[in-house]
């Protein structure tokens, strides 16, 4: 029983889910191209219309607000969490290799033994690095220019989409 096991179970680290299968990587729905505007739909930043960037190897969606016009920072959306509107911005390829899963790594969090070994340490808040600011203002740097290019596109990213009474999300046409 043990070897059926072993046998039944491979990594997923290779590519595969078990005797045979593939991991298939994720297919990007067709309205989602670069540049698209999306609506998030969970999360902190719920209701707030960003820009797509890419797809990552994950199969995530990389989006940005950008952050100097809406707030919303780099950040990976799975893309059953957000509505794909028809309105498209031209964005130059950003060819950068640092955008990738690895940057959006998180430390682990300490056990609690390591807690209790080092109470003072405790009371400190995640920072973000001043890689990600970097990356954050070269990726900005890009996407702003081309946003204020197109007439009240600034002022339509800033605005957050909610429903009112009677309006129902699969009537509307985004």
């Amino acid at each position: 029983c043990k070897q059926q096991h072993d046998q039944a179970v491979v990594s997923t680290q290779s590519g595969h889910y078990g005797r045979g299968r593939k991991v298939k990587p994720t297919k990007l729905r067709s309205s989602i191209k670069p540049g698209t505007v999306l609506i998030l739909l969970a999360g902190a930043h719920r209701g707030k219309r960003v820009i797509f960037l890419k797809q990552l190897p994950s199969g995530l969606l990389l989006v940005t607000g950008p952050y100097k016009i809406n707030g919303v920072p780099l950040r990976r959306v799975d893309q059953a969490y957000v509505i794909a509107t028809s309105t498209v911005v031209e964005i130059p390829a950003i060819a950068n290799d640092k955008l990738t899963d690895a940057m959006f790594k998180r430390k682990a969090k300490p056990t609690k033994n390591e807690r209790e070994m080092f109470i003072e340490n405790t009371s400190e808040e995640p920072k973000i690095s001043a890689e990600r600011i970097a990356l954050q203002k070269e990726v900005d740097a890009v996407v702003v220019p081309a946003v204020k290019k197109v007439e009240m596109l600034p002022s339509y990213l800033r605005s957050k989409f909610t429903l009112t009474k009677g309006q129902f999300p699969h009537q509307l046409k985004f």
